[in-house]
């Protein structure tokens, strides 16, 4: 007989679910509501079989009592991140996402149909409210919210299983040699088609490619080790984006989230994530206009969403993201876009910070390493040591930031490793 063993991300985000769970009181709050309604669901994901819907992790904290934005959350969406990527990867995770991702945005619309049924139903009532109905209206309005945040929780998922990941899935890319029109592409209109990569160039001597620049295939697609950063003199072809002015900026972004809020009134809300991906795979330069406009306008959940789409960029993009945001002055955007990233592989973050200090940000390596240690185990903290040994005295500052006893810890995991007297 075979037996499965779980990848070890998703043995860990089960044995958290399970300290979550030892901590709740049975039958009451969120965790009573999904017990009762979905037993054998909520049961897989505690076994590991499944992955917990990050909506309903959040109701969990919220039964606990922990906020949205502290720290428990931040560690609870490093380990779902992790664990997702990695049950995703297993034989036939593809074609499950997409089966779900189907039957969620058949759930999506049945549960906005029957919001609009209910909500007119109530407007017809004379006098008091119904108060059956009122109840049925809260919990198809919590359906359709819930039902939203899984397509796009989904849609994130499958992209990341894309060959590049810095591009939007075949379903939704545009066939980016033609060069897409209309609304829906609205980023992309004023944006000239690129040329056929040419041959490798050289880069400069502190090996960290130019802000923004694209890399196809090769090492750096899999993720920019900060050896190649120090040592490589030669890299996969460059592609250097469209120079353009605050003007240009401004007007791209503009038309963007017109776009965006077209989509979103009429519905269509796989449209308009597409939009968003595409925003994060096209030109660096006009994400801090894209994100005042979209705040301006009242869609800030929407920047949120292209923030965590930018957290699996591959990591020479994600330090040009990083260092474009810090550069414009949004540094809570930046830090929080570093932060959702401590879940990827060592090698990448490794490679996210030798990039970083090479084009000057010391201080984002230094907020990506502190997120790091925060949630992540001494252990890996020195591998990521052992993949950058030039960053160790800044990981070593970052820890000591933490805490003595996480500075501690690491100081042990060094020696363990062979790395005290790097």
């Amino acid at each position: 007989m075979t037996v499965y063993q779980l990848p070890a991300e998703v043995g860990a985000f089960a044995r958290y679910l399970g300290e979550v769970a030892a901590r709740l009181v049975p039958g009451r709050g969120w965790y009573g509501v999904f017990a009762d309604r979905d037993p054998e669901g909520l049961r897989a994901c505690f076994d590991g079989t499944e992955i917990l819907p990050w909506d309903v992790v959040e109701s969990l904290l919220q039964d606990l009592g922990e906020s949205p934005a502290g720290p428990e959350a931040t560690r609870a969406r490093a380990l779902h991140r992790a664990a997702a990527a990695a049950h995703d990867r297993r034989p036939g995770g593809a074609e499950a996402l997409r089966e779900r991702l189907a039957a969620m945005e058949h759930e999506r619309r049945y549960a906005e149909a029957r919001t609009r049924e209910l909500a007119a139903r109530l407007g017809e009532v004379p006098g008091a409210p119904d108060d059956r109905t009122a109840d049925e209206l809260a919990w198809a309005r919590d359906d359709h919210a819930r039902a939203t945040s899984r397509v796009t929780d989904l849609t994130a998922r499958l992209a990341a299983l894309a060959p590049d990941p810095g591009r939007v899935p075949s379903a939704v890319a545009a066939t980016p040699r033609r060069k897409p029109r209309g609304a829906r592409y609205a980023w992309l209109d004023d944006v000239e088609e690129a040329p056929a990569p040419g041959p490798a160039v050289e880069l400069p001597v502190a090996g960290a490619a130019p802000r923004g620049a694209r890399y196809g295939g090769g090492e750096a697609a899999s993720g920019l080790t900060a050896r190649t950063a120090r040592t490589a003199r030669t890299a996969p072809a460059v592609t250097p984006e469209v120079e353009e002015t605050a003007q240009d900026a401004g007007r791209a972004a503009a038309n963007a989230v017109y776009a965006l809020r077209r989509l979103r009134a009429q519905g269509r809300s796989g449209e308009a994530h597409a939009l968003l991906c595409e925003a994060v795979a096209g030109p660096t330069g006009r994400l801090p206009a894209l994100a005042a406009e979209l705040h301006r306008v009242g869609l800030g959940a929407d920047w949120a969403t292209l923030l965590w789409e930018a957290a699996s960029l591959p990591p020479g993009r994600l330090a040009a993201v990083a260092g474009v945001l810090a550069d414009a002055g949004r540094t809570a955007d930046c830090e929080h876009l570093l932060r959702q990233g401590v879940a990827r592989p060592v090698g990448d973050l490794a490679g996210a910070c030798a990039a970083l200090r090479a084009e000057g940000h010391h201080r984002e390596a230094q907020a990506l390493l502190t997120a790091f240690l925060r949630v992540r185990t001494p252990e890996d903290a020195a591998q990521l040591a052992a993949a950058d040994p030039d960053g160790l005295p800044q990981l070593r500052a970052a820890a000591r930031a933490v805490s003595p006893a996480r500075e501690r810890d690491l100081l042990h995991a060094l020696r363990v490793a062979g790395l005290a007297g790097t």
